[in-house]
């Protein structure tokens, strides 16, 4: 335990030693998928602060993509809380493993072998989940969001409750869940109409097309946006989207857009010729470092609660009843869209979109005998085990 010399009350003469109390609930289990560090903090001049850190959380399972278990939800819980308490600690830093992924959401594996078809399990997962979302947005620290690659579906989600995001330029930004069955009913509903406008949350979270990170900045989702990709040592923005001009023709606004037909080929080749280099990313992160520990810490911290508010006043009064349908929804298309996208092949993952919606119309209940017509072909396959998919 950490220990303090304290300086002696008026009118006393001698020292004395107090132990500090710890307010942790548990100290994070060490599964390997959460690794949470203490790393340096540097003053203006570039020098190494003593005494002071970051707390970096890092989620680490960059083979699904970083999504998170229900193991990994309960680490990120009690390292937030530990972020939240650590006196020395200047800020937080939430981020994924290597370079592809922050977070892809949910782990499509445990959703669709076991959450699907058990509304309660689910129902108390997401009980996990909305805590992990309230430890974000409850930590007395300030919270960086490092977004070193995709940053999807609950991965948005959790991103969104950070306060600060900085990212990658060839990271994207999106929703999955109405393509894949689920709302998402985890944070985007409540926190990306705050940042964007209504309007264009409808687009991101009911049509699920992904933005690249110079649109999600351009809009108002993220702090910084720095380049990510060296060729011939030097860096250049996203090839894949449009950075070298504002407007097309007819005045719209294509600044971040994807780039198509050959203009779009010749980008992916040139993507190819370089290599990933994230070493901006994490200069960026240290400048914002720096610029918080420049400020007084109660009055930043007072700061940055009254602006959480705003997010806090919509999750707070939708995430009970949201949790709930979620849950129920694990008996329909929960069901039906988790499995076709956990046991489907690549590019055949999504549902019969058009003979669902014919079954609902004719009033045809929900069954066993429905969710696998809906299913895509490659998800209809036996397993390796050669057992037929849940």
């Amino acid at each position: 335990m950490e220990r303090i010399e304290s300086l002696p009350a008026a009118g006393c003469t001698c020292a004395r030693s107090e132990e500090l109390r710890s307010h942790d609930l548990a100290a994070p289990p060490a599964s390997g998928n959460v690794r949470v560090e203490r790393r340096t903090v540097r003053d203006a001049q570039g020098g190494e602060v003593e005494g002071l850190h970051a707390v970096w959380i890092t989620l680490d399972n960059e083979r699904q993509l970083n999504s998170y278990t229900t193991e990994m939800v309960k680490e990120v819980i009690l390292a937030f809380r530990a972020a939240s308490n650590d006196r020395a600690a200047v800020a937080a830093v939430f981020t994924g493993a290597g370079t592809r992924a922050f977070c892809s959401g949910g782990n499509t594996e445990e959703y669709a072998t076991w959450y699907a078809g058990r509304p309660e399990e689910y129902r108390q997962y997401m009980r996990l989940f909305n805590d992990m979302v309230s430890a974000i947005l409850e930590c007395d620290k300030p919270v960086i969001c490092r977004v070193n690659g995709m940053r999807v579906a609950g991965g948005q989600e959790i991103g969104m409750a950070c306060d600060y995001s900085l990212a990658s330029d060839l990271a994207t930004f999106g929703q999955a869940g109405p393509r894949h069955g689920s709302a998402p009913d985890g944070g985007a509903t409540d926190f990306l109409p705050l940042f964007v406008g209504v309007e264009a949350a409808m687009v991101s979270c009911t049509l699920c097309e992904p933005w690249s990170a110079h649109k999600a900045h351009r809009l108002g989702l993220l702090t910084e946006v720095v380049p990510a990709v060296r060729v011939e040592g030097r860096f250049l923005p996203n090839p894949l989207v449009v950075t070298h001009r504002w407007l097309d023709e007819f005045g719209r606004v294509v600044h971040g857009e994807p780039k198509n037909g050959g203009e779009r080929a010749e980008a992916e080749k040139l993507l190819r010729s370089g290599t990933i280099d994230l070493s901006l990313l994490d200069h960026a992160v240290d400048r914002l470092i720096t610029k918080l520990l420049q400020t007084m810490p109660g009055c930043t911290t007072k700061t940055i609660e009254s602006v959480r508010r705003h997010k806090l006043a919509h999750w707070d009064r939708n995430r009970e009843g949201n949790r709930a349908w979620l849950g129920l929804n694990m008996m329909t298309e929960g069901r039906a869209g988790f499995r076709a996208f956990h046991f489907g092949a690549r590019g055949d993952r999504e549902v019969d979109f058009v003979e669902l919606r014919r079954a609902i119309a004719r009033g045809e209940p929900w069954s066993d005998e429905l969710v696998e017509r809906v299913q895509p072909a490659s998800a209809r396959r036996t397993d390796p085990g050669g057992e037929k998919a849940p």
